[in-house]
């Protein structure tokens, strides 16, 4: 489970708490993937709680903290999993990095973490959703594409109702001319019936430059313009 899917949507704290239910329900862990989500880094725009029993194992990251590199996670979890985990990593990392733990203890004993994810990551991904979200309007109408409302992530949901092609060919098209996107049907799995919408949406990474990102979307709407007019 993620709290901040790849769609650009947030599971709400109510629906966090079903599933936390749910799991302890069954005696089954609740793993959450946050690596967008609160406290940290903060990429969120909506208003959500940071929540954690021992039933939880929760996940994140300092690659969104500007830290890609150092290929540090965290995870926080009762006593007998992090064992668990610490033994599997010893092994099969053998010597794992420790630059990341070092320089995520010193943001922490400084108060740095916190602070900088709310004064300075959430606003340049605040300000980088909303330029892109200008560009795509000045290229592609509401009848052409609608935009998901954006909670969080770096990512934005397209909606290319009645496409006359699927967006995995729409995919393949913009690949074709160096722009990539990803068709929205992987983020459908286990549905029993066939539902034309998962062929009708694309996720578009939103932080490339502005020039880069203006570019892609004049490609992709020249792309849509042409499976309409061929349709």
């Amino acid at each position: 489970y993620k709290r901040k899917p790849k769609t650009g949507n947030v599971i709400t704290d109510d629906e966090l708490m079903q599933l936390d239910a749910l799991a302890q329900q069954h005696d089954v862990p609740l793993l959450i993937d946050n690596a967008y989500g609160v406290p940290f880094p903060g990429i969120i725009f909506s208003e959500v709680r940071p929540l954690w029993n021992p039933n939880i194992i929760l996940c994140m990251s300092l690659s969104k903290l500007g830290l890609p590199g150092a290929r540090c996670g965290i995870i926080i979890a009762d006593e007998k999993t992090i064992t668990a985990l610490s033994n599997m990593n010893g092994i099969i990392s053998l010597a794992p990095g420790s630059i990341g733990p070092a320089i995520a203890n010193e943001m922490i004993r400084r108060g740095d973490l916190l602070r900088l994810s709310e004064e300075v990551i959430k606003p340049f991904y605040q300000q980088k959703v909303q330029q892109t979200i200008a560009i795509l309007r000045r290229y592609l109408t509401e009848e052409r594409c609608l935009i998901h409302k954006p909670e969080g992530a770096i990512f934005l949901w397209l909606w290319f109702r009645d496409l006359p092609i699927t967006t995995e060919l729409l995919y393949q098209r913009l690949k074709a001319r160096g722009v990539l996107m990803v068709p929205g049907h992987f983020f459908f799995p286990g549905l029993e019936q066939a539902w034309p919408h998962t062929h009708q949406c694309m996720r578009m990474n939103y932080v490339p430059d502005a020039e880069n990102i203006e570019r892609a979307v004049q490609i992709l709407a020249e792309e849509v313009e042409i499976a309409w007019r061929d349709s």
